[in-house]
């Protein structure tokens, strides 16, 4: 195969990152595995398998975690994710306060905290990135980690985030959250990237992952609770619209009823 450009599709570099990424999600789904049922799940050579594990090895995603016996011939060794490869940070955030949860590469989690704050309260609304950063220091404490362990911290809340300014909408209810600054501003403070998603959106991706549309590319998930939302999935890929609202139906103008304000 001719070598193009570094991270053209089709290229050697970007099959190797594929085939890494492949694997990883198999051993995250399937738990430890030898490499002759890796390369029989993935449909690699055994060359290819071998290199493969022997590049995530070096660089610290997996490690072997004893052998499998049993079989003709020598015992095969088994390969697993390493769960101290990476943290990451997972935050919900609603009108009475913040959770905090810390899990390792595999999703186990290690930590929680869960800090009291009234949204509305005058006093929060300036000291939302130091609830956060509270929240996620409990968390690490629990877990027994510091900040530099972290890789990634991601924030679930009400309403979506305008791709254009960078600022929450369709959430009234969290005036603390709504400064165009907010994600740089918690990434000062916590030490690592922070995305700022959706909640809805997030389940959404929660349960293509390992729930209810798992076999699905096109789905819609609808949440009803104290609001109304969904999330819509377009050919596998999550739909979030010009300005970060697809979903929001909670606003969406009907015939007869009240128009919702705030958004």
């Amino acid at each position: 195969m001719a070598a193009g450009a570094p991270g053209t599709p089709g290229t050697p570099r970007v099959l190797r990152a594929m085939n890494d990424r492949a694997v990883l999600d198999l051993l995250v789904a399937q738990g430890p595995l030898t490499r002759t049922r890796i390369g029989e799940l993935t449909g690699l050579s055994k060359p290819t398998t071998s290199q493969l594990l022997g590049r995530l090895e070096a660089a610290g995603l997996v490690h072997t975690t004893g052998s499998l016996s049993g079989r003709p011939g020598p015992n095969a060794l088994l390969y697993e994710i390493d769960p101290a490869a990476g943290h990451v940070a997972a935050l919900s955030a609603d009108p009475t306060g913040i959770t905090a949860q810390v899990a390792d590469i595999t999703g186990t989690i290690l930590g929680t905290e869960r800090v009291e704050a009234e949204a509305v309260a005058e006093d929060v609304r300036h000291r939302t990135a130091q609830l956060v950063t509270e929240a996620v220091d409990g968390a690490l404490r629990e877990a027994g980690l510091r900040h530099e362990d972290l890789r990634a911290a991601v924030i679930g809340t009400p309403g979506a985030i305008d791709p254009q300014s960078g600022q929450l909408r369709y959430a009234p209810h969290l005036p603390g959250w709504h400064s165009r600054t907010l994600r740089d501003d918690l990434a000062a403070v916590l030490g690592t990237p922070v995305a700022i998603e959706n909640d809805v959106n997030l389940a959404a991706v929660a349960e293509q992952y390992e729930g209810a549309a798992q076999d699905h590319d096109n789905y819609v998930l609808t949440w009803l609770d104290e609001g109304v939302g969904a999330a819509i999935v377009l050919g596998g890929t999550l739909l979030r619209g010009a300005t970060g609202g697809a979903g929001e139906i909670g606003y969406m103008p009907l015939p007869g009823a009240p128009l919702a304000k705030g958004g």
